[in-house]
């Protein structure tokens, strides 16, 4: 799959190739790969761009067009990846992955139109919760890419090998990997079904607008670790909070600063979280991993940047 760049060919329009039909498929590897909407967009329109760059001839000597766009989106992720690793050093703060609304309750947001909202691409499962993502981002970028590639989008491992650099084997080796740290961070966990998910968000958010520490901590697990992300954009603690006496005391005390706190029960990566909002601004964006009963951790993406497709 080569995806050497070279001349445009104006005689073909992008517009009309049915390639781009293979679009919500790369961007939701993308997105699963970064954790950036905005950064998974950005590589799914370079990939295409690679594509149409290419003369016809060399376009029509490609075998399989969608597995070389795969291939080249994997690779500018992976570099992508790489970089990332440099820029997160001086980020501020904590970063949390970039937080995905379900369409028909973002409507429910905002009162402009977001037609072709990159969000909209994405297909909200278990492979974008937010817990998911946390676990692929302590990964090293070849075995994120590896894991994801071939554990959720069941490519072969002798193409993964051709995307990554390795052998088939060491490519193997990485998923396997991968799929450990996922086993781990979900040891423990209950699998609580949606509706039990939906009740204890809803209870959580009764007790954290009554400024009920009590309720909270009865709510939180005893290791409870709320992480927040604002990026220098935006006020956030700058370290985890651990621990459900501590979470629920700060969470009151942010409701105390706050003075009135406008929380909406929305869906957020596919599974039940909070919305905080002024008006009709979103401020801040809560996702939770929890088990049968208690809430184990709290991700509160508050960097304004992240939160463009819950805005107007």
């Amino acid at each position: 799959m080569d995806d050497t760049g070279g001349n445009e060919d104006a005689s073909t329009r992008p517009e009309d190739d049915p390639l781009l039909s293979q679009r919500r498929g790369l961007a939701n590897l993308a997105y699963r790969l970064l954790g950036s909407l905005s950064e998974s967009e950005d590589a799914v329109q370079e990939a295409y761009a690679r594509w149409f760059a290419q003369p016809a001839d060399h376009r029509s000597a490609v075998a399989n067009p969608a597995a070389w766009l795969t291939t080249v989106v994997s690779r500018i992720c992976m570099d992508q990846l790489r970089s990332a690793r440099v820029r997160r050093e001086r980020y501020v703060g904590e970063w949390i992955p970039e937080p995905l609304p379900a369409r028909a309750e973002w409507s429910a947001l905002s009162h402009g139109s977001r037609e072709g909202d990159p969000a909209d691409h994405i297909t909200l499962d278990e492979s974008v919760e937010m817990a998911f993502l946390v676990v692929l981002d302590s990964m090293t970028p070849a075995e994120r890419v590896a894991f994801m590639l071939h554990d959720v989008f069941r490519v072969p491992f002798n193409e993964v090998a051709e995307i990554v650099g390795r052998t088939p084997g060491a490519c193997r080796e990485l998923a396997s990997s991968g799929r450990r740290r996922v086993a781990a961070a979900r040891t423990g966990a209950g699998g609580a079904g949606a509706r039990r998910r939906s009740a204890v968000v809803g209870e959580f958010r009764q007790a954290w607008q009554a400024k009920d520490v009590d309720a909270l901590v009865r709510l939180l697990d005893p290791s409870v670790v709320a992480v927040a992300d604002g990026g220098g954009r935006a006020a956030a603690s700058p370290e985890p909070v651990h621990g459900h006496v501590r979470v629920a005391e700060f969470l009151v005390h942010l409701a105390d600063l706050a003075g009135r706190l406008d929380l909406l029960e929305r869906t957020v990566n596919g599974q039940p979280g909070l919305v905080a909002v002024s008006g009709s601004q979103v401020l801040t964006v809560y996702a939770f991993d929890i088990d049968d009963s208690r809430i184990r951790r709290i991700w509160a993406m508050r960097n304004p940047d992240k939160l463009r497709s819950w805005s107007n």
